[in-house]
């Protein structure tokens, strides 16, 4: 398994921090797998793709297993973190510009990682920079490599940090929220470079987003985040006609398919806050379907099938039991997504 992330718990400094903000996560990638992690804002999801490169906050305390290819993260050293950090996992952020260095050329940027983690001369590393730009799509490689990022639309900046991101060829791949800053022609356009690049070289890929529907459009696999918790953790296919939990339910319903007619339907109620402690289900206060059981039951994964889901109401075909870890599928009839 390239990524392997089991009993991930995360808690941050603060009076205020009542609850952890990631609460027992269990998620895997293989290689050459796409796996989406959607859910509100504050649900966790960056929280959890910074845990894999170890960039908590100061003060941050995690506990249980962060594993890239057999790399322990939460225990390595000094020369192992840098190993991977800047060769093995690349991180591709929502906002180019953010990323960027106004003031710097769009070929500088490309070629200090080269020149930095892999020792690369600058004359071979700016011609490895061009490679990569004309391999993500943007055209006319050799100006665009002279100019600065205010000459560049958000989609070719998107394009910029995505060859830096390849650059050193990594294993794993994480983006967050990669493509929500981009109108709908440019995100696909985007989306469709990092599908070659990934058959292409067989990265794992763990795509973070909001939007549920791209992500049962894109991604082998999806994982469901809420207050912390994977919610449900099923192929991308089945979870989008056959959503398990009440969560999942509700993201789907905020967002119709281009052939219905039904107006969206927010999920009602707000996400806890970090101060809120709760002893039970914490989606149960927003819940249409929740007993006064759900308050005081604790989730956990129960098995399906093809997943996992944390609903003591949910249709689990099955007993309402622990669940056994559960190892990612690779589905062939997913390769056109």
């Amino acid at each position: 398994m390239l990524l392997d992330i089991e009993g991930l718990t995360v808690e941050l400094p603060g009076a205020d921090a009542r609850r952890p903000v990631l609460d027992e996560v269990d998620l895997r990638v293989a290689a050459g797998e796409v796996v989406g992690l959607v859910g509100e804002s504050g649900s966790g999801k960056s929280t959890t793709a910074r845990a894999v490169l170890r960039l908590l906050p100061e003060g941050a305390r995690a506990r249980g297993r962060v594993a890239v290819a057999g790399t322990d993260v939460l225990a390595a050293g000094p020369g192992e973190l840098t190993e991977l950090r800047a060769r093995r996992v690349a991180m591709v952020f929502q906002d180019p510009r953010a990323v960027l260095n106004p003031v710097r050329r769009i070929g500088d940027f490309l070629t200090e990682r080269m020149v930095l983690a892999l020792g690369a001369p600058r004359e071979q590393a700016r011609a490895r920079a061009l490679e990569l730009l004309a391999e993500v799509g943007l055209s006319r490689p050799a100006e665009r490599i002279r100019q600065y990022p205010h000459e560049l639309s958000g989609g070719m900046l998107q394009r910029v940090v995505l060859a830096a991101a390849l650059a050193t060829e990594p294993e794993l791949l994480l983006a967050d929220e990669a493509t929500s800053a981009l109108d709908v022609t440019t995100q696909a356009e985007v989306l469709s470079v990092l599908r070659d690049l990934r058959e292409r070289r067989g990265m794992g890929v763990l795509f973070i987003t909001h939007d549920l529907h791209l992500a049962a459009a894109y991604c082998h696999r999806v994982s469901v985040m809420y207050a912390g918790r994977v919610v449900e953790d099923r192929p991308a296919a089945e979870l989008f006609t056959d959503p398990r939990h009440p969560y999942t339910r509700g993201l789907l319903a905020c967002t119709p398919g281009l052939d219905s007619d039904r107006a969206p339907r927010p999920v009602p109620g707000a996400p806890p806050s970090l101060s809120t402690a709760f002893p039970g289900c914490p989606f149960a206060p927003r819940c249409a379907e929740a007993d006064d059981a759900c308050t005081t039951w604790h989730p956990r994964p129960l098995p399906l099938a093809d997943g996992t889901v944390a609903c003591r109401k949910a249709d689990t075909g099955g007993a309402d039991r622990p669940s056994a870890p559960h190892t990612a599928v690779h589905d062939p009839s997913l390769e056109t997504r």
